[in-house]
């Protein structure tokens, strides 16, 4: 499967098909780890249930803190 990037604000992101996610049992409230190797990017659902808990901690602050800056930064 051959994706692009998709502009979002000022970012770019990567839109992975439902069925996919489905497969994988993954859903936006998943936290993921983002690694590479230098030459490739590998995308994984956070497997350490305490890091996985921190990660939702981290998430929720950040857009409690920033929603208005985030909605800003999506348009």
């Amino acid at each position: 499967m051959v994706k692009f990037l998709t502009k979002v604000g000022n970012s770019e992101a990567i839109v992975i098909d439902k069925a996919i996610l489905s497969i994988l049992k993954i859903t936006s409230e998943t936290p993921l780890e983002i690694t590479t190797d230098g030459k490739n990017l590998v995308v994984s659902p956070v497997s350490d249930p305490k890091k996985a808990q921190e990660v939702r901690k981290a998430y929720h602050a950040v857009k409690k803190r920033f929603s208005r800056a985030l909605k800003n930064l999506a348009a």
